[in-house]
């Protein structure tokens, strides 16, 4: 199965010169990317041979007693290349719909939630933001008193990185010379970002272009580093390509079932490092010191921040709707402001996200919520964390799926 997990690599690399957003991550053989440069093969070349790796994968099946891993490795080369040729056609002009696409690249459909469910959590916000103008209003006024002074951003998220990195590693065994580093960016799509550059080194960008809440500190320390992304592919490296020498572990095509388990094990890392009465503790005692702001404020702040992140699957409805030819991008954006409750400019930005990365939204949430009944119907009882993340650092150090999710 080596010498077809190779394949796969270059069949990446090779995409990866037709789509810049492909290649999340390479750590493999450097020759080969230079040679993937070199080539820029075509589009149909490029399908040819992930068809052929793929057929050949067909009669590679291994055995019952092969071992999980092993089994679950197979799957994973299988899932991850029917997702290279989905991506090889939309290149092509392929137009999916965005359940049809999100299946193919992420193995997984998103629920449809009702315009109603959303408007039941409006109402409960409603209620607890009472004052003049609008829902949207009212939460943009009462947000503003916890964004982070820009001048302390930094030292925010330092602080914010260094609990997340200690909880973490009181149950989580990582290489000592481990390391990433923090840049502020501007003109992004996305609010942040890990370049993983291999040699357990990442390097994590966060967009200023917006004013940064407080309770994303935390939110970002945990899924871009710890126990988030940065753990993510620490864990792979170290586990899968240096001690297996699994070389197909060394590329991270960014459009591909692999993104869903990253992206719902980086969202739900908040709460295995921070249980919620624990993050309350931690913001009052730290994070809320650290940017400037009155700890006296954290319970409240919470309470309607719960509120607000039962809208999340809002930015799902408006993607598929919008992706799917329903409605324009301005529409798109007026229905994330009614339903989502998402500013102005935070909309534009969001539409911006979706056209670059279309229904890779679902990953988030959907992920999230795949990731966590995954990990807790292993681990049981929420009460024991320690199992929990037993759990879910073997999920991280592990080659499964989405579809392995749903199956234990």
């Amino acid at each position: 199965m080596s010498a077809l997990a190779a394949r796969y690599v270059r069949l990446v690399l090779d995409l990866g010169q037709h789509d810049a957003d492909y290649v999340d991550a390479y750590y493999g053989p450097p020759e080969w990317r230079v040679e993937a440069e070199q080539a820029k093969r075509l589009l149909v070349d490029i399908d040819r041979d992930a068809a052929d790796v793929l057929a050949s994968l067909g009669t590679l099946t291994p055995l019952p007693g092969a071992g999980e891993l092993v089994q679950l490795r197979h799957r994973y080369l299988t899932e991850q290349l029917g997702a290279l040729r989905a991506r090889v056609a939309m290149l092509q002009g392929k137009r999916f719909g965005f359940d049809e696409e999100s299946e193919a690249l992420y193995d997984a459909v998103a629920p449809e939630h009702p315009d109603a469910e959303f408007a039941a959590v409006l109402q409960d916000l409603d209620a607890r933001l009472p004052g003049r103008g609008s829902l949207l209003e009212r939460l943009e006024s009462f947000r503003t008193r916890f964004v982070i002074p820009k001048e302390r951003l930094d030292a925010t998220f330092k602080a914010a990185i260094d609990g997340c990195r200690s909880r973490t590693l009181e149950h989580v065994s990582l290489p000592p010379e481990e390391s990433f580093t923090v840049e502020y960016v501007t003109n992004k799509s996305w609010s942040a970002y890990n370049w993983y550059h291999g040699g357990y080194r990442s390097l994590i960008q966060v967009n200023t272009d917006l004013p940064i809440y407080v309770d994303r500190a935390i939110d970002l320390a945990c899924h871009e580093g710890y126990p988030g992304h940065h753990v993510y592919n620490v864990l792979l490296e170290k586990a899968l390509v240096r001690d297996r020498g699994w070389v197909e572990f060394s590329v991270y095509p960014l459009f591909s079932p692999q993104s869903l388990i990253a992206e719902g094990s980086a969202n739900y890392g908040i709460e295995v490092a921070f249980p919620r009465s624990e993050r309350l503790a931690f913001e009052r005692s730290v994070i809320f010191p650290a940017a400037g702001l009155d700890p006296a404020g954290v319970d409240d702040y919470y309470a309607i921040t719960a509120l607000a992140d039962r809208l999340s699957y809002a930015g799902n409805e408006a993607a598929r709707r919008y992706l799917n030819g329903q409605i324009s991008a301005a529409a798109a954006a007026q229905w994330l402001a009614e339903y989502g409750l998402y500013s102005s400019a935070r909309a534009q930005q969001r539409i911006r996200f979706i056209d670059q990365y279309r229904s890779y939204v679902i990953n988030y949430n959907l992920g999230k919520d795949m990731v966590q009944r995954y990990v807790e119907s292993q681990a049981g009882p929420a009460s024991d964390p320690s199992r929990r993340w037993q759990v879910f650092a073997q999920l991280l150090s592990s080659p499964r799926l989405p579809s392995g999710l749903a199956g234990g």
